[in-house]
């Protein structure tokens, strides 16, 4: 099995748990919702967490794999996954080496994860490897400001954040590292809300993606 101890945040597990129901409550389910929107076929979800996206998919879907390496939140995952209207099927493992042949999913999903992965150019191109030729990249994520001053606020934040965070960097550019991953991008919706009372309001990014076809 592929050493995942680099991926543990217990402390981050347990705040997340407590905190996710209220970011749910504050908008990010419907914007889960609208990221997963129209989705079928067989689908891998990429840093799945506590398994918070489960009972936003739909009948179309005939299967989830989902793959998370924290321990503590993939346990919470497999229970969330024994609720889901579709068949979802939790496993141990990290995007920078999927456990998966090349061209085997019909779609992917992450969501909230390209903010603490360490790599999101090599994360997104493993994931674009277990995609078939014109599968979909859903995604839903933080991204670094607009407002140059905001930017640079987030960059000194960062390091102090990322470490409470379980590795988020606010200031990350998620959508260049998708392009950069290998994807053409469909449709993008950028905005900014807050997820969190405690927190403030940070920019975010959600639409569609896919795989060229002749890309490996």
């Amino acid at each position: 099995m592929t050493d995942l101890s680099a991926f543990q945040h217990p402390r981050f597990a347990r705040l997340y748990e407590r905190i996710s129901a209220e970011s749910e409550r504050r908008g990010t389910a419907e914007h889960r919702d609208r990221a997963l929107a129209g989705l079928s076929g067989r689908v891998i979800e990429v840093g799945a967490g506590n398994g918070m996206n489960f009972r936003h998919y739909r009948a179309a879907v005939t299967e989830v794999v989902a793959v998370e390496p924290e321990d503590n939140l993939r346990a919470l995952a497999e229970h969330a996954a024994t609720k889901a209207s579709v068949p979802v099927t939790v496993v141990a493992g990290h995007g920078d080496s999927l456990p998966f042949d090349g061209a085997t999913f019909d779609a992917a999903v992450v969501t909230l994860v390209l903010c603490s992965v360490p790599e999101p150019v090599h994360f997104l191109a493993e994931i674009r490897r277990v995609l078939k030729p014109g599968g979909q990249l859903r995604f839903f994520e933080h991204v670094r400001s607009a407002s140059p001053l905001l930017g640079v606020f987030e960059d000194v934040i960062t390091p102090l954040w990322s470490l409470i965070g379980g590795g988020c960097h606010l200031n990350r550019d998620s959508r260049a590292a998708i392009v950069a991953g290998g994807f053409d991008i469909d449709e993008l919706d950028r905005f900014a809300y807050r997820p969190l009372k405690l927190i403030p309001v940070h920019a975010h990014i959600l639409g569609r993606a896919h795989k060229p076809a002749g890309v490996q």
